[in-house]
């Protein structure tokens, strides 16, 4: 047995048949963390007189053949914004340093109840609003592939712990790329599921105790393979609480797909408005996937986008930013509220503008949102799955010195604000589809690309297969980072 880079798959099999012990797994784990995580700062709080005594409980159920469910003793961590019980939830936050959390977020209890061990907790920036991960509790977490490199966020500490094989299998969150772009950044599989199949309470923001589900948010898994995440999706998905004696959610796998020939694939590898320029690199990695899935026999075809870039990065913008603009200080959404004076549309100064809108922006913004859905819907009629980039650049150096808004990075001779980033995660999120993110390979300087394959709203579990054939079909392998 290969412990370190074994998918949560093989894992749970293994401890099911008694060739390891979760006991002797989290020792494992705990060793490798102590070994490799400080070059990397992926795990930052550990709670192991706990884990073993679950691991302990687990191996016992085991030997009474008595499974507790699907991840049974299965040690993993979860993204430092989730609140567990009995350790610490900061996320990213200095004055949360010490919030110790009296129950699990929804999504943590139901990973428990399907016998997963949760033994530590993973960075995040500052309220998980940031593209890369840093925050003045636990400090900087580097990209295992180039440890000059961000992962970057706000699941970075999570994906980072995953390539890193530090943990199997990971619990984030996705408001505009958060999952996806990690994913891309560390050559790790993500899961953005649809907007409302797995709940949100529990994870800061909003702020700690809060119920309301926030919109546009996703937590997902983030693993080493699809089967990992259609088995964590499974254990996540269903109703809050108080909801659950009224509607039931099944997510319909769908047939079994045939040969990877029978696929419809769309490729929307040009935005068509020149709003932000993709690498050279990541377009030669995504392009080569997809000459792969074509010689395997599968229908690839570019399409437009069914909404141009800069709309569906505008309408996230005018949906999203009002959320995070709830915890501006007065001072703060005060300068922010200036800004609708300012003439100009540069996104920039739209993302301002968006943090202290009005309902009324935010009714106006939510009617475009519906048309969009609409005008997805619609590209979905005539193909299984799109293709998409997650990020315009591979993982780009940490810059931590400059206020966000001064942040950019070059691709191929283009300054690119960090705002523009996350335009393609941005412009699928706001419309609540389910995304896969796929390893594609490596760029010649050695760094991961990955793949958006996007689906029909609440497809999730199909999705999943169809992207179990692209991978077959034209999947890089394993992707094992040097540190």
């Amino acid at each position: 047995m290969e412990l370190d880079f074994a998918t949560a798959t093989e894992l749970t099999g293994w401890l099911r048949d008694r060739e390891v012990s979760s006991r002797e797994l989290l020792g494992h784990l705990l060793a490798r963390i102590e070994e490799r995580n400080p070059r990397i700062n992926a795990v930052v709080a550990l709670d192991v007189e706990r884990a073993a005594a679950a691991a302990a409980a687990a191996d016992r159920a085991t030997v009474r053949g008595d499974p507790l469910g699907p991840l049974h003793g299965l040690p993993m961590t979860v993204k430092d914004v989730f609140e567990t019980e009995g350790l610490v939830t900061t996320s990213g936050a200095p004055e949360l340093a010490h919030h110790v959390p009296a129950a699990d977020a929804v999504a943590v209890a139901r990973l428990k109840a399907a016998g997963a061990v949760v033994f530590g907790k993973t960075n995040t920036p500052l309220y998980a609003g940031d593209i890369q991960t840093y925050n003045a509790v636990y400090g900087v977490t580097n990209n295992p592939w180039d440890v000059t490199r961000t992962p970057a966020g706000s699941s970075g500490g999570s994906a980072a712990a995953v390539a890193a094989g530090l943990s199997p299998l990971e619990l984030g969150s996705d408001i505009g790329g958060s999952i996806r772009g990690p994913a891309h950044c560390t050559g790790v599989y993500g899961l953005k599921p649809s907007w409302g199949v797995v709940p949100s309470r529990g994870h800061i923001p909003g702020p700690p105790g809060n119920l309301v589900e926030t919109d546009v948010n996703c937590n997902g898994p983030l693993a080493r393979s699809l089967d990992d995440l259609d088995t964590a999706l499974v254990a996540l998905a269903g109703p809050v609480p108080e909801d659950a004696p009224a509607w039931r959610l099944e997510l319909d796998p769908g047939p079994p797909p045939s040969e990877v020939g029978s696929l419809r694939v769309a490729c929307v590898f040009d935005q068509g408005d020149g709003l932000v320029p993709l690498a050279a690199d990541v377009r030669d990695g995504l392009e080569a996937f997809a000459g792969r899935l074509d010689r395997a026999g599968a229908r690839v075809e570019p399409v437009a986008l069914p909404v141009a870039l800069a709309d569906g990065l505008r309408t996230w913008q005018d949906i999203v930013l009002p959320i995070l603009g709830i915890g501006l200080s007065d001072d703060d959404y005060a300068a922010f509220s200036a800004l609708a004076g300012v003439p100009g549309d540069d996104p920039t100064l739209a993302s301002g503008r968006a943090l202290a809108s009005s309902y009324r922006a935010w009714a106006l913004a939510n009617g475009r949102r519906q048309r969009e859905r609409v005008a997805w819907a619609r590209l979905f009629e005539h193909h299984d799955v799109v293709l998409a980039p997650v990020m315009p650049t591979a993982a780009f150096p940490h810059d931590h010195d400059r206020p966000f808004a001064e942040r950019v990075v070059d691709i191929d001779g283009t300054a690119v604000a960090h705002t523009l980033l996350i335009a393609w995660c941005g412009a699928v999120g706001s419309v609540l589809l389910p995304v896969v993110t796929l390893p594609t390979g490596l760029t010649p300087a050695g760094l991961p690309v990955g793949v958006q394959v996007i689906g029909p709203y609440l497809s999730d579990r199909r999705l999943l297969r169809l992207a179990g054939r692209l991978d077959e079909a034209a999947g890089p392998g394993p992707l094992r980072p040097p540190v």
